[in-house]
């Protein structure tokens, strides 16, 4: 999660260079009179996105959107320079994103240390009790071959397995995993993270655990088993509007925290799977759980 999977996705509905100083607000304190809402470049983050924009809209307010920023450091860059004035983040990596030391790991201790430690100028709403967390996945095969079903389960046999993950997993958990687990894979292959190359080379064999996320589609689709992190090495990945603080108004702050009051994993996993598999459209998903959920 974060750190994510990308996808090229529909046509943007905003407009506008969201680096132009033009289309940033103001930092009136009362909301402004334009707002734009930026994302990340994959599916499920667009979704937010239009979600976010769609609710905004609702308070009266101009709404821009900017699809597919950019990674972590664009998006936090749009909002420190005004061209962007909320964004769908999730906590667990955007709190390493601002602290790199972060010990944090439950989705209250998580929450509460972001709030503490965000540059000035940036704050976070309410989150939302929907994740899209790391996870580390097998086959159906795999699981029943080593009796697997929690990562303490798999500390027992890593040395015979390969892990496939992103390129900075190794960097960031191979020693963490060995630490709680006992856990030393024979390999880490770099693969992508959690897209289509790592899907298919857990699917065929190439490697033995995949680190994907868990509002995935492709799980439930290839019947991979998610592996319980029992001792909470992933922190928690709670969807969060992460906004220019001041920027928005009472109604429209509170416009978005109804959104994290009534999304859940399920309905996250739902709408990527429409967009993803379906191949619907991202803002028409967005705007259809818009009127049936939150109409």
């Amino acid at each position: 999660m974060v750190a994510v999977s990308t996808a090229a996705l529909a046509t943007a509905c905003g407009s506008g260079d969201p680096l132009s100083e033009d289309t940033g607000p103001g930092n009136d304190g009362g909301g402004s009179t334009t707002i734009t809402v930026g994302s990340a470049d994959f599916a499920e983050n667009q979704i937010l996105m239009e979600i976010y924009a769609e609710v905004l809209r609702g308070t009266g307010a101009e709404v821009n959107t900017e699809p597919g920023v950019g990674s972590r450091e664009f998006l936090v860059g749009g909002l420190e320079d005004g061209s962007l004035t909320v964004v769908p983040e999730y906590t667990g990596n955007l709190l390493y994103y601002v602290d790199t030391d972060a010990g944090e790991t439950t989705p209250d201790d998580v929450y509460g240390a972001l709030a503490e430690r965000l540059p000035e100028g940036l704050a976070v709403l309410d989150q939302a009790e929907a994740q899209n967390s790391d996870v580390l996945t097998v086959t159906e095969g795999t699981a029943g071959r080593y009796g697997l079903e929690t990562l303490d389960d798999l500390g027992e046999v890593c040395g015979e397995l390969v892990l496939g993950a992103a390129g900075e997993w190794r960097d960031r958990w191979a020693s963490r995993i060995q630490e709680l687990y006992g856990c030393e894979f024979a390999e880490i292959r770099t693969t992508d993270a959690g897209g289509p190359i790592t899907i298919d080379n857990l699917d065929d064999g190439t490697v033995d655990v995949a680190n994907l996320f868990t509002t995935m589609p492709a799980i439930q689709e290839h019947g991979f088993v998610e592996l319980e992190d029992t001792r909470q090495m992933y922190p928690a990945q709670n969807v969060v509007p992460l906004v220019r603080d001041g920027d928005l108004s009472a109604e429209q702050r509170d416009a978005l925290n109804e959104v994290s009051a009534r999304i859940s994993t399920d309905d996250l996993t739902e709408l990527a799977r429409r967009v993803e598999v379906d191949r619907e459209n991202y803002v028409d998903v967005a705007r259809d759980f818009v009127e049936r959920v939150l109409g």
